[in-house]
């Protein structure tokens, strides 16, 4: 059967595949499937892929299940489930099979970021309560009591998540459960922005966390910082840590090390600068940044509507804790690379235009477990040989094979164009399918979101549905996107609508001086601050014939209120920032 253009409608055929995990032999990967039902419904399993092309389904049903993770001994996996009462609790099942059982007893509530303790006796979790007022069993009662929806009461700037709705004052905080037993323990939970990054130990006896720190952080900027936590919940702060933002936390097979990703800057909150790889003594002492020489981001999201984002902040030790394997992320691409702890600097490992997002290494540490694709290819679960060092990984699944085999997927063309002060701006071009390239058609432009991430070499379900319809797709990273460097990032911090608009423009005139593009036929969209830019666009050209700004940002006051991104006062945006507008008005924060 001849390939066809691809529809709208398509996007229910699309398998996504994520979070891929080692069986410790490094035959087997455990990830999550996911696809849309009749219902239009998400539907979310584990499934593993072996290393001789086997797929094998672990769970099934329609309440889902995500987050498995084999336990160190590959006897068993542990998974996070609703199947009961559509409450998520952690569930546990044997590797031969055989009926999961619920190892938690958790209220209503949300739960990520699992991981088992090294002697395989505990599972720690991230878990945040759901609000009182707005569990299931509250609106329950409402409804039998005739009684109406209470209005939110907000007296925090962070009350809401893209991707996670509106939890108001609730904040996560890291549990403990015993495998053998269930009993479970809420361990530690601190900062105003609550805690889920953590790392066991080597010897499972302690945890280390990282979080802001302070009450107000909004008005008054607290370092995060990171601190060690014992199975009693006692904590205690690891010294010599450089200042700024913290993540990524990992402790070293030695048990000598902590690896973080952090850069030392104090008012810096929207990821303008470089989120650097750093280790600091476990027991304390003199913190030190491996890729201070490198001009990467460590937590840089490359964009696509057919996978998570993801800031490709994940941090790997090698077992002999000599080594980080990581995400580095350049030009549009997402590569596999490693920082020598001896002397640091970043080590490429994979090249080529795709996007590659690590899950986790074998236990004798020659294969990291990876999604793998590319502008034309859907993700598609692969493990990378550490001893071959080539430059692709072995792609272990096809579960998009017969979606590939039936619509046509167009590949972009490539290429930098110049802005109006000598800046060069990257450039892609997806071509319109059905009409002759001589004959000069419509065009969209395409501004991200973010703004500082990046647009890349990963299959973007709209784009290609774009150019089925017989446009030109456009996009691009202009300044303010992640992947060219901290200066390229910084040049619109507290300056937006300048340096990006000058890149826009550059890229708007070389649209209408194309060969196969209609000057008079282009068109601009995005969404959130690539709604901004085409407000902006729109008002300050008339290139353009037509627009969609998609939950844009129009008014820095308002967008303080309800916006998912926190600034704090005369933080990103400058002195006068919308916190010092809202705070002119009321001083509830």
């Amino acid at each position: 059967m001849p390939q066809r253009p691809i529809r709208p409608d398509d996007l229910l055929k699309i398998v996504f595949v994520s979070d891929p995990q080692f069986h410790p032999d490094g035959h087997e990967i455990l990830f999550s499937r996911k696809h849309i039902n009749e219902k239009n419904k998400y539907i979310t399993n584990l499934w593993s892929a072996s290393d001789t092309g086997e797929l094998k389904q672990w769970t099934q049903g329609d309440a889902g299940s995500s987050s498995g993770r084999w336990s160190p001994d590959g006897h068993s996996i542990a998974f996070v489930s609703g199947r009961n009462e559509t409450i998520p609790q952690v569930f546990v099942m044997s590797a031969n099979g055989g009926e999961a059982q619920a190892l938690t007893k958790l209220e209503e509530g949300t739960i990520s970021n699992m991981k088992w303790s090294p002697d395989g006796k505990y599972i720690a979790f991230a878990y945040r309560e759901t609000h009182p007022e707005r569990t299931k069993k509250a609106a329950k009662a409402r409804e039998e009591n005739g009684g109406s929806t209470p209005a939110w009461v907000i007296d925090v700037p962070w009350y809401k998540l893209d991707g996670d709705g509106y939890f108001g004052e609730q904040r996560f905080a890291i549990w403990t459960v015993e495998v053998a037993t269930g009993a479970m323990k809420k361990l530690y939970g601190s900062g105003p922005y609550g805690t889920s990054d953590f790392s066991w130990s080597p010897k499972s006896d302690e945890i280390v966390v990282s979080h802001e720190m302070g009450e107000n952080p909004w008005h008054k900027k607290e370092l995060p910082l990171i601190f060690r936590v014992k199975l009693d919940g006692s904590a205690t702060q690891v010294t010599g840590q450089k200042g700024g933002n913290k993540g990524n936390v990992s402790w070293s097979p030695d048990g000598n090390w902590i690896a973080y990703t952090a850069h030392p800057y104090e008012q810096e909150t929207w990821g303008v600068r470089n989120m650097r790889i750093w280790v600091v003594p476990a027991a304390g002492g003199d913190a030190k940044c491996l890729t201070l020489e490198d001009d990467y981001c460590f937590e840089t999201a490359t964009l696509s509507d057919t996978k998570d984002a993801g800031g490709s902040g994940s941090l790997i030790w090698s077992p002999d804790s000599q080594a980080i394997y990581a995400n580095a992320a350049w030009h549009g691409e997402s590569q596999i690379c490693y920082v020598p702890i001896s002397e640091g600097g970043v080590r490429l490992l994979t090249e080529g235009k795709h996007g590659i997002t690590i899950g986790n290494l074998s236990k004798d540490g020659g294969h990291i477990a990876c999604t793998y694709g590319n502008a034309t290819t859907l993700n598609e679960v692969a493990g990378y040989d550490l001893g071959e060092h080539g430059p692709l990984p072995k792609t272990w699944t096809s579960v998009n094979k017969d979606f590939h085999e039936e619509v046509i997927s167009v590949a972009p063309t490539e290429t930098w164009v110049e802005a109006a002060d000598g800046h060069k701006v990257h450039v892609w071009a997806l071509a319109p399918i059905g009409i002759d390239n001589h004959q000069r058609g419509p065009a969209v432009l395409e501004v991200h979101g973010g703004p500082h991430c990046q647009y890349g070499c990963t299959y973007y379900n709209e784009f290609q549905v774009l150019a089925a319809s017989g446009l030109e797709v456009v996009y691009s990273n202009p300044r303010g996107s992640k992947g060219y460097g901290e200066d390229h990032c910084m040049a619109i911090r507290a300056d937006w609508g300048n340096k990006d608009w000058v890149d826009i423009e550059a890229v708007t005139h070389w649209m209408q001086n194309q060969p196969n593009i209609h000057p008079g036929q282009l068109g601009i969209m995005g969404g959130s601050y690539g709604g901004y830019m085409t407000n902006w666009a729109v008002s300050h050209s008339d290139a353009y014939k037509a627009a969609i700004t998609d939950r844009c940002v129009s008014n820095f006051t308002s967008m303080g209120g309800n916006s998912d991104f926190v600034d704090e006062k005369d933080g990103y945006h400058g002195k006068g920032n919308w916190f010092g507008s809202l705070e002119s008005i009321s001083n509830v924060w």
